[in-house]
């Protein structure tokens, strides 16, 4: 089970899994585009991690999803601002029985694809990880973490376990969520605010914010206002997970979050599936989440409307 693999969207987060299950002797295909060049030049993908630097070599790239032709999984990692490709990225990649697995921010991403390609192929990931795209197909990271799947609108079944069972091959820490949405929930405790502030507080990192008792306290409260969020939709999310956050965070040092990475660069910011449609979903519930949407209108502003 999921002997091929597409990787559609090889940036950072791409680049790294990608690698790293190609190397456990698994087929593993990416689909590049501005790097396509170079990467076919030097014929590899290098990514740096605890164990040092390792290659992918050669490396298995192509230009369009047809050349790359059916699989058994696709992983998406683009963002989710240009999910829209998918409609005509995805159908060169699908058979019958081909598992989508988008790990991607926020919320929606899972009923978007489920929509447009069946909600039976969809499984849903979350990547707990400090890795950098720093060159053409080329990837430090910096904290390996963690990888959360789960499946979309069921509980686990064989192939989640199956799937967890490659990337732990592939030395990646993985754990099966019993509810996706309730791990998707967890995971904007930390991007919600450390994501957002970074970026509304003038370009910052994540030491900067956990430094400034202002700055901590502000990202406490996003947290508890997400927290309440998801307590609307049964999710019970203990204060000690949001402490939690807040401990962990200062250990990655000077960490700029992906968010604040796009923004420098001039790329669209995730503003809609971080702030904006968990702000939708706490409001149709009736709970009120004045910090989160003060935010969002802020990062609204700040992107230009990019979402």
């Amino acid at each position: 089970m999921f002997a091929r693999i597409a990787i559609v969207g090889s940036g950072s987060i791409g680049t790294y899994y990608g690698v790293r299950l190609a190397l456990t002797g698994l087929d593993v295909r990416f689909l590049l585009r501005s790097d396509l060049t170079a990467v076919q030049a030097r014929g590899s993908l290098v990514v740096y991690g605890k164990s040092g630097r390792e290659e992918l070599r050669p490396a298995a790239v192509f230009a369009t999803t047809a050349e790359i032709g059916p699989v058994d999984l696709v992983i998406v990692t683009l963002k989710t601002t240009t999910n829209v490709a998918l409609d005509t990225l995805l159908p060169p990649l699908l058979r019958p029985d081909t598992a989508i697995l988008t790990l991607q921010n926020g919320l929606g991403a899972d009923e978007f694809i489920a929509d447009r390609f069946g909600a039976h192929r969809v499984l849903g990931g979350l990547a707990f990880i400090c890795a950098t795209r720093t060159g053409p197909g080329e990837v430090h990271c910096a904290h390996p973490g963690s990888v959360t799947l789960g499946e979309f609108g069921r509980r686990p079944v064989e192939r989640t376990r199956q799937l967890a069972l490659r990337f732990e091959a592939a030395g990646v820490k993985t754990r099966v969520a019993a509810d996706l949405l309730e791990a998707r929930w967890r995971k904007l405790v930390w991007n919600v605010p450390f994501n957002g502030l970074a970026i509304a507080r003038g370009g910052i990192t994540t030491d900067v914010i956990c430094a400034d008792p202002t700055l901590a306290a502000e990202a406490l409260g996003l947290m508890q206002e997400v927290q309440r969020a998801a307590a609307a939709f049964g999710f019970c999310i203990p204060d000690k997970f949001l402490h939690g956050q807040l401990e962990v965070t200062p250990g990655m040092g000077a960490y700029a979050p992906s968010s604040l990475v796009d923004f420098q660069a001039g790329r669209a910011v995730e503003v809609e599936s971080i702030w904006g449609e968990p702000l939708r979903r706490a409001q149709s519930a009736g709970v009120a989440v004045p910090r989160l949407a003060a935010l969002y209108a802020q990062l609204q502003r700040l992107s230009g409307g990019a979402v």
